[in-house]
Formats: structure tokens, sequence, C-alpha cells
């Protein structure tokens, strides 16, 4: 029953008008069975996000990780949820881009976390999030935060809950 239901949300959101491939997610075997479902994997040098869906088997999606030397690995949990979130830049952003407001609404095409926030923790430093830059997908972008097409991360937002694990791997 989940393998059609995942196969029914694949086909809907293949045929959603303006969702390109890039976009699609893919429902595919895992070989990995460490790990259960409700879970989030991470493979930075894969450039990938596994969301386990059953034994064996997960949602896939292209992502952007962390540019070089601000990639990390390690278990972290689910500790905020945010729908359209303003973002004030990080410290370390806003040393590099002076410019930048201290804060940019939520909803403005000028903020980076794009439709939804997904925050990591302990620490909160991290989060799983849309972008305004989808040209970035796919790439080592980012400053440690996992960037996703906004499509794709309403679609994973929708999936999971606070304390979901989130698994960061090589």
């Amino acid at each position: 029953m989940a393998r059609y239901a995942a196969a029914i949300g694949l086909a809907a959101a293949l045929l959603l008008p303006g969702l390109t491939s890039a976009e699609a997610r893919d429902v595919i075997g895992l070989r990995d069975d460490r790990f259960e479902p409700g879970t989030i994997i991470i493979r930075t040098g894969e450039r990938k996000l596994y969301f386990v869906v059953s034994p064996g088997e997960a949602i896939r999606y292209t992502i952007a990780v962390g540019k070089a030397g601000k990639q990390w690995r390690g278990v972290k949990y689910v500790e905020e949820m945010q729908v359209d979130p303003a973002w004030a830049p990080p410290s370390e952003v806003k040393r590099d881009n002076p410019r930048l407001p201290d804060v940019i609404p939520g909803g403005s095409p000028r903020n980076p976390m794009g439709a939804r926030v997904i925050g990591l923790g302990p620490g909160g430093q991290y989060a799983i999030h849309g972008t305004n830059m989808p040209n970035t997908i796919g790439t080592a972008a980012s400053y440690g935060c996992f960037r996703m097409h906004n499509q794709d991360v309403i679609d994973l937002y929708a999936r999971v809950q606070m304390g979901t694990p989130v698994v960061v791997l090589p």
C-alpha cells in the first residue's frame, strides 16, 4: 500500500505544471537497511537527501551541500519547522557579505531560506531549507545547510516531524 501511495505521489509530482526534471523526486531501493522509516539520510558526496519511507525504500532528492570546508557529518534531529521563515544571516555569512540586511522577511524573493525550513539540532546552526537560488541545487554552495528546490522542501516538510533523525554521511 505504501509503495502504491508513493508511486501515485511521484506520478502527481512529475505531472505538476512548472516542475522540471531537476526537481523530480525518485522513489528508490535503499541498500542500507540500518535506517528506520522516517529517517533522513544525507550523503554529501552524492549531493542527495534520502527520506526512508519503508525498509529498503526511500524518496531521493537532489540538494546543495556545504562548500569546501563547510561540510560536516553526524547525527542531528529536527528541532524547528517553519513555513516562509524570515532569515537573519549568521555572523559568518554577515562577515563575508556585510551588505546583507540584518533580517530578510519570510516570503521575500531575496530570502535564501525559501518556502520552508527544517531546523536541525541540537544547536540550531544548520537546516534543511528551500532556496531562492535553484541553480545551486546539486552543487556545494552553502555554509553547511542543505538547500532543496522549494517544491521538494515543501514535500519533505509534510513528511517529517519534530525529532526526526537526520544522519549526515560523507
